[in-house]
C-alpha cells in the first residue's frame, strides 16, 4: 500500500519505466552501501536515447531509500563554479547526500573543476549521477584513480522487447505495435511520439515511413493538432525560448490567459519540465521551429520580438547578476543568425569566470599587457588600474582558478580628462572621434572596451569575448546618460566582419608602441538599445519562398540526413528541399537525378578504404530496407556500437561531400581527411 501521494506517483512512474537494467542495479547497489559499487555514475547518449526518463528514475529510487536528493539541470547552474558549489553544498556535507545533473553537457565547462575540485569533497558515501550527450573526457575515464569510484555508460537503444513495453506503457494497442516499431526501432523519444500521435489518431502508425531518427515527421503530426490558435501560440513561445515559465508566456501573450496554455505545453510528449521552466527536448525543438516557422513564418518573427522585449524588461529590471544570464537567453533567440554562430563559441574546455580585479592580480594582469602588447600599453594598463579598478575583470580558469585573461571597460565622463589623452593614445582618438561626430552632452559618458587580453587566444572569439559581450550588452541595456560605446580592438579586418551590422569601424587607427588599434563604436543616442535589437531580428528573417534551402551547414547536412531516411518512401523523398538546391540541375527528372548523386557519393564514400565498412553501414541502414538499426548491424555484420560509430563517420563524409558539390560545385575526393 502506497503511504503518500507521492509514493503513489513513484510507484506509477516505477511500474512505466522500461530497460536499463544494469544501469538500475548499480545504482541500487550504491544506495545499498555495497563497497564494491561506484559512488559516480556517468552516463551519456544522443539525444532522444533516455537520459532524462533514467535520471528521474534513479532519482526516485534514491528518495525510496530515504536518501536527500538535489536535483540539477545542467542548463540552468549558473555561470561560476561556485553556483554550482553553492547548489550542490549538501553533497559535501551529509554522506546520505544523491547529486542528479541532467544535460550536463550544457555545462560541460565544469567537467575539469569537477573531477578535480569538487568530486574529491564530497562526503564519504554521497552518490553522484550525471547524464549528458558527451562521454567524459578521456583522462578522467581512463583515470586508474577513478577505476573503482566510477562507472561510465553508453545507453544504447531499447531491445525490442523492451521497446514493445514502452509502448503497451504509452497505450499503444498490439495490432499497432509493428508499424510504431518499423518506424522507430529502439529509440525512446522516437517511441513516445510515435504512441502519442497513434493514441491521438488510432492508427495513423502505419501511415509513417521507416526511420528511427525522421522525428520531424512524428513532431509536425504532433503539432498539426494543436487545440486552437491560442495553442499555437503558446507552441511559438516555447519553440524559441531558451526555457518557458508561465511568467514568460503571460508577458509574450498579455491577452490571453495563460495557465492552462502552460499545463497543455507541460504535458507534450516532447517537452521536458524542470524547476525553471519547460523545453522542447533538444532532438525536437528545431523540428518544431521549422515547422513553425514554415506555417507562420510573420507570426515567428513577432513572436521572436515580443520574447527580446520581455528579456530587455528583465536585464533592466533585475540585479546585475541575474541579468548577465537573461542576456545569453536574448542571444538564444539569434542563434541562427552567422554573426552570432561567428562571434559567440562554446569549447568544451578552456571555460573562464568572470571576477572583480584583486589586488594581488595587478602585476599578474600587467604582465599579460607587456606580454601581448608589448611595454607601452603595460604601462597604460597601470595607469588605468590606478584610475579605475572597478572598470577591470580578470577572467579566471575554471579549471585551474589561475588569472588567464582580464578585460578593462572604462566609463569616460565629458568633458574628457586631460590627464587621460596625455596618457592614452587610443583614449585620446576615442575622444577626438567622438566630439567631431557626435559630443557627448554634460552628464553623459563614453563606455570603452579598452582592453580585452586573453594571451591563450589573443582577441579572437573565445570563452573570455563570449562573456564580454554578453556583460557589455547588458550594460548598455541597463545604463543612463551612455552615448557612445566602443571596443579598442587589434585584428580591425577579422572584428569588421565579425561585427558588421553590429557596430561601426570608426575608421580610427591610434597607434601604441608598434601596434595599430581600430575603434569599433555604437553611438546608443542614435540607435537605442530596443532599435540595435530590431536590427538585427530585422536580418534573420526566414529565406523567401522559393530561395535556395539550407543556407548553414547544419541545415544543409539536415537535409541530407532527411533524405537518407526517405530513401525507401518515393513520395517523401521526392518533397526533399534538396531539389531546390545546386545538387540539382535543370534535369527532366531531378528527384532520379538526386538519388543518383546520393547514390553515387556514397559509393564514392566507399572507395577510400578506411571508409568501406562506413559505406556497407550506410547501404544496410537506408538501402536495404532493415527496420531497425539493430538488424542493419547485424545485416552488415558488425556489433552495433562499431556500426554506429561507421554509420556516423560514413554520413558525415557523405554531407560533407555534398557541401563541397553545393557550394564549390565539385565533390571532395578525399573524404577521410577532410580536406580539399
Amino acid at each position: 500500500m502506497a503511504r503518500s501521494l507521492g509514493e503513489r506517483l513513484r510507484l506509477a512512474r516505477s511500474r512505466a519505466f522500461v530497460g536499463r537494467d544494469e544501469q538500475v542495479a548499480a545504482f541500487a547497489a550504491a544506495l545499498r552501501n555495497d563497497p564494491s559499487a561506484a559512488l559516480v555514475f556517468y552516463l551519456h547518449g544522443p539525444g532522444g536515447i533516455g537520459k532524462s526518463t533514467l535520471t528521474r528514475h534513479l532519482a526516485d529510487e534514491a528518495r525510496h531509500a530515504d536518501r536527500l536528493v538535489v536535483e540539477l539541470d545542467g542548463r540552468f547552474v549558473g555561470r561560476s563554479p561556485s553556483d554550482f558549489e553553492q547548489a550542490a553544498q549538501a553533497l559535501l556535507d551529509r554522506p546520505d547526500a544523491v547529486l542528479v545533473v541532467d544535460s550536463f553537457e550544457h555545462c560541460q565547462w565544469l567537467e575539469t573543476w569537477l573531477w578535480q575540485r569538487f568530486l574529491p569533497r564530497i562526503a564519504d558515501g554521497a552518490l553522484v549521477v550525471l547524464a549528458g550527450r558527451q562521454a567524459p573526457a578521456t583522462e578522467w575515464a581512463a583515470d586508474p584513480g577513478w577505476a573503482g569510484a566510477l562507472q561510465v555508460a553508453e545507453l544504447e537503444p531499447l531491445s525490442g522487447e523492451q521497446a514493445r513495453r514502452l509502448l503497451a506503457v504509452n497505450g499503444v494497442r498490439p495490432e499497432n505495435a509493428d508499424a510504431v516499431l518499423q518506424f522507430a526501432g529502439g529509440n525512446p523519444l522516437a517511441l513516445s511520439l510515435a504512441a502519442a500521435v497513434d493514441s491521438a489518431r488510432p492508427g495513423s502508425a502505419q501511415e509513417w515511413v521507416p526511420s528511427a531518427e525522421a522525428l520531424g515527421t512524428l513532431i509536425a503530426g504532433l503539432i498539426g493538432e494543436v487545440p486552437s490558435p491560442e495553442h499555437r501560440r503558446a507552441l511559438e513561445v516555447a519553440a524559441q525560448a531558451y526555457n518557458t515559465t508561465e511568467q514568460l508566456l503571460k508577458a509574450a501573450l498579455p491577452d490571453l490567459d495563460v495557465h492552462d496554455l502552460f499545463a497543455w505545453l507541460r504535458g507534450l510528449p516532447f517537452m521536458e519540465s524542470t524547476a525553471h521552466g519547460c523545453y522542447p527536448h533538444d532532438a525536437a525543438r528545431e523540428s518544431v521551429i521549422a515547422d513553425l516557422r514554415w506555417r507562420a513564418p510573420d507570426a515567428f518573427q513577432d513572436m521572436k520580438r515580443r520574447l527580446s522585449a520581455e528579456y530587455l524588461r528583465q536585464i533592466r529590471d533585475l540585479p546585475e547578476r541575474q541579468a548577465l544570464g537573461v542576456m545569453s537567453q536574448l542571444f538564444y533567440l539569434f542563434r541562427d543568425l552567422e554573426k552570432v554562430r561567428d562571434v559567440y563559441v562554446w569549447p568544451r574546455s578552456g571555460q573562464v569566470q568572470d571576477d572583480p580585479l584583486r589586488p594581488e592580480d595587478v602585476e599578474t594582469v600587467v604582465q599579460m599587457a607587456a606580454d601581448t602588447e608589448g611595454p607601452e600599453s603595460a604601462a597604460i594598463v597601470r595607469y588605468w588600474i590606478g584610475r579605475q579598478p572597478e572598470g577591470f575583470s580578470v577572467y579566471r580558469s575554471i579549471d585551474t582558478g589561475e588569472a588567464v585573461a582580464f578585460v578593462a571597460r572604462l566609463d569616460l565622463p565629458a568633458p574628457p580628462d586631460p590627464q587621460d589623452i596625455a596618457v592614452d593614445p587610443v583614449v585620446a582618438a576615442a575622444w577626438e572621434y567622438c566630439n567631431s561626430t557626435a559630443p557627448p552632452a554634460p552628464g553623459e559618458h563614453i563606455a570603452i572596451t579598452r582592453f580585452c587580453v586573453y594571451p591563450a587566444a589573443y582577441q579572437v572569439p573565445s570563452p573570455v569575448t563570449n562573456m564580454h559581450h554578453s556583460r557589455v550588452q547588458a550594460t548598455a541595456a541597463r545604463s543612463r546618460g551612455l552615448a557612445q560605446g566602443m571596443i579598442v580592438l587589434h585584428d580591425c579586418e577579422l572584428w569588421g566582419r565579425l561585427l558588421q551590422g553590429a557596430l561601426t569601424d570608426a575608421g580610427v587607427r591610434p597607434r601604441v608602441g608598434d601596434r595599430t588599434y581600430g575603434l569599433f563604436v555604437t553611438d546608443w543616442r542614435q540607435v537605442p538599445f530596443e532599435m540595435w535589437l530590431d536590427n538585427i531580428l530585422d536580418e534573420s528573417d526566414p529565406p523567401a519562398a522559393g530561395a535556395a534551402p539550407a543556407a548553414t551547414r547544419a541545415a544543409f547536412d539536415q537535409l541530407v540526413r532527411e533524405a537518407l531516411q526517405n530513401w525507401r518512401s518515393p513520395r517523401t523523398f521526392a518533397l526533399s528541399e534538396l531539389l531546390r538546391s545546386k545538387l540539382v540541375t535543370d534535369a527532366a527528372d531531378p528527384v532520379a537525378e538526386l538519388r543518383a548523386l546520393v547514390q553515387r557519393t556514397v559509393d564514392e564514400v566507399g572507395r577510400d578504404a578506411k571508409m568501406i565498412k562506413a559505406r556497407e553501414a550506410i547501404a544496410a541502414t537506408y538501402f536495404s530496407g532493415a527496420p531497425t538499426q539493430e538488424a542493419a548491424a547485424r545485416r552488415a555484420g558488425m556489433s552495433f556500437s562499431t556500426y554506429r560509430r561507421h554509420l556516423r563517420a560514413g554520413v558525415d563524409a557523405v554531407c560533407a561531400s555534398l557541401w563541397d558539390r553545393q557550394t564549390r560545385g565539385r565533390v571532395r575526393l578525399d573524404v577521410n581527411t577532410g580536406g580539399q
